[in-house]
């Protein structure tokens, strides 16, 4: 059986972005001018991008898959290598390296983040979605509207991402978390503490 050409399944995979697009940001809920808004890109080449009218080009797409909080190759289709239990290599996105832990678009998304530390002033964003940030070593520093919170090992926050939020290292040294992201209407269900017997 024939090889299929490079350059034809390079066209096929591009062709698929539009709809992905379309897709995924009718999952989340966003609207075009909202997502404009998070990515700097017009609303018509976001448009045209869906229907096909625009060539998908990695500066365009890298935004969007920040905006959406997904992985790039969700965005592209990229196919899987070998076991597909084991996630593709860690992302560089923003001074932070991001570990994709689910895999099934849509719904909740799971992530690991190692965020070094960076210069100048937090710069707080907004988008759809709601977030649950959970500390795994390292102290984070978290912009949520008016208030500049510091949290430790083991400490966890939750947040509507329509807030102006903002989140990294709180010191000169990497920060690890566990970033649960879902969108409008999906928040993570916590158990503060047990109940007591008989209650």
């Amino acid at each position: 059986m024939e090889e299929p050409d490079e350059s034809r399944v390079v066209a096929d995979v591009l062709a698929k972005v539009g709809p992905r697009l379309r897709e995924l940001r009718g999952e989340r809920g966003v609207t075009l001018v909202e997502l404009s808004e998070a990515t700097g890109i017009s609303v018509s080449t976001l448009s045209r991008l869906e229907s096909g009218g625009r060539r998908a080009t990695l500066e365009l797409l890298l935004p969007i898959a920040r905006a959406h909080q997904v992985p790039l190759d969700e965005l592209v289709g990229a196919p899987e290598v070998g076991d597909p239990r084991i996630r593709l290599a860690p992302r560089e996105m923003n001074g932070m390296t991001v570990v994709p832990l689910t895999r099934q678009p849509g719904g909740l998304q799971a992530y690991k983040m190692v965020i070094g530390p960076r210069g100048g002033e937090p710069d707080p964003q907004v988008h759809e979605g709601y977030e649950w940030l959970y500390v795994l070593a390292g102290r984070l520093r978290l912009v949520l509207a008016e208030h500049d919170l510091v949290l430790k090992t083991g400490e966890a926050a939750e947040f509507d991402t329509r807030i102006p939020h903002w989140f990294g290292s709180a010191d000169d040294r990497p920060v690890e978390v566990l970033s649960l992201f879902g969108r409008q209407g999906e928040r993570m269900h916590v158990r503060a503490r047990p109940r007591k017997a008989g209650s």
